[in-house]
């Protein structure tokens, strides 16, 4: 792994005010200079939220200068949360701090209480940017809504109730088709879901409702996994680890079978559930094999993924398992620290234990490239699943490209997801369509085939 990043797939830890944001009515408020928080907003690209509800240029910011540094930043901060609370309509506010104010030691948290000793939501969390990434910045803002708004509680166990940790909103350009529908396959098997993030939560009522789970369910190598200890430690809740997003029928019904056990559910229900989808999914999928039969001479099954482990590894494992494709290259990017990246390596072995040597987790951008670039160069077979720093060299290789991580400047994302029965079969018409686009097989071999 190098010390010197090149092309980046994330931010800074300040990045987590799209965490905020996407938690329904949340506001956050930014203690950090002019163009910080516009930054964090507009790099997520394909997947971002926008203005939305305060997004956007509508997010409170101190807008610190040297003023502040010379003599602290705390007033300005106390002063933009009293306006805030006087002007936006939220229900939760939450203030992070950017590099600034980490430097100069500014109390966030401190200055945050003062008003929620007044009854009033405020958070504060420290998220300068040497603190982590993108993916540290979200597990700060989670654990510090729990520790500071949710609070010590005596739990009230409810059967059935589980809260949902899994990707990171907008670094995840997905997140808001996987939130639902991880809600939605929950649900049909009898869960009570607090998926917690985006437009399928209920917002506030659900953190609130945090500490009467059931269970707490991490959909994740390793984001989130300090969550759920916290949770544990906390509030006695057990967790379930499932180390990957699932995928396609094969894992999907492994996921709700793993849930519905670890639940309590009735075997029958959750069984009758996946026979029902699965039904649905392969008449689906008995209709691609002429597709594949006419054209299978022509069509990739050599496979690069680059994305973070958690999108990585579910698509993966579903192109592997299902479609036939033979892993070649597998970029992770999340730049984990040393537990989480040997985390992450027995995730991977246990599921791909004939690839050994395919993985690399690295997050700079153009030692991938170094490594991708002339494995493209031997073949014309190849499928890169990937972000805009992978579209170039793959198109250039004419080999078949599609975006699935971030940063993505050519993707319209809104409620698209990969994940599940039905986010499998998009996938695979995502992933030929776009061979089709490319004109080689429209124009040539199906065409030819047609004239015979």
């Amino acid at each position: 792994m190098s010390t010197f990043i090149s092309q980046p797939r994330f931010t800074c830890a300040l990045s987590a005010q799209n965490t905020v944001l996407a938690i329904p009515k949340a506001v956050p408020i930014v203690h950090a200079g002019p163009g910080c928080s516009i930054m964090m907003s507009s790099f997520a690209s394909a997947g971002h939220i926008g203005e939305g509800y305060v997004g956007g240029n509508q997010v409170p910011s101190t807008n610190t200068d040297e003023s502040n540094v010379v003599f602290g930043g705390e007033k300005k901060l106390r002063d933009e949360i009293s306006a805030s609370l006087k002007v936006m309509k939220g229900d939760l506010f939450v203030a992070l701090s950017g590099c600034t104010a980490g430097i100069i030691g500014d109390d966030v948290a401190g200055v945050a209480s003062e008003f929620a000793d007044e009854g009033y939501p405020v958070v504060g969390v420290d998220t300068p940017g040497f603190k982590g990434n993108s993916f540290r910045g979200h597990e700060i803002v989670v654990e510090g809504i729990i520790e500071q708004f949710v609070g010590n509680v005596k739990p009230q166990v409810e059967q059935g109730l589980v809260n949902v940790f899994a990707v990171v909103p907008t670094q995840n350009p997905f997140w808001r088709g996987d939130v639902a529908q991880i809600k939605d396959l929950l649900e049909k098997i009898g869960l009570k879901v607090n998926i917690l993030f985006g437009y399928t939560s209920k917002g506030v009522d659900e953190w609130k409702n945090i500490p009467n789970a059931q269970f707490n369910l991490l959909i994740s190598p390793w984001v989130g996994k300090k969550t759920v200890e916290l949770l544990e430690k906390k509030y006695q809740t057990p967790y379930l680890h499932i180390p990957f997003l699932p995928m396609g029928a094969k894992a999907t019904s492994q996921f709700l079978r793993d849930v519905g056990a670890y639940a309590g559910l009735d075997q029958e229900k959750v069984e009758a559930v996946i026979a029902e989808e699965e039904k649905e999914y392969y008449q689906y999928f008995v209709g691609l094999v002429d597709f594949f039969s006419a054209l299978q001479n022509n069509l990739p099954y050599e496979l690069f993924v680059s994305a973070d482990s958690n999108y990585a590894l579910g698509l993966t494992k579903f192109l592997e398992e299902e479609v036939g494709y033979i892993p070649k290259g597998i970029y992770i990017v999340d730049d984990p620290d040393s537990p989480s990246e040997k985390q992450i390596r027995r995730i991977y072995e246990e599921a791909f234990p004939d690839y050994p040597e395919e993985l690399l987790i690295e997050p700079d951008s153009e030692l991938i490239i170094e490594d991708l670039e002339p494995k493209l160069a031997k073949t014309k077979r190849a499928l890169v699943l990937g972000s805009d720093w992978e579209r170039i060299p793959t198109k250039k290789s004419d080999n078949l490209f599609l975006h699935v991580s971030a940063p993505i400047s050519q993707r319209l994302i809104i409620n698209k997801t990969y994940v599940g029965y039905k986010g499998g079969l998009s996938l695979i018409e995502d992933i030929y369509n776009n061979l089709f686009e490319a004109g080689e097989i429209t124009g040539t071999t199906f065409q030819a085939k047609l004239n015979d």
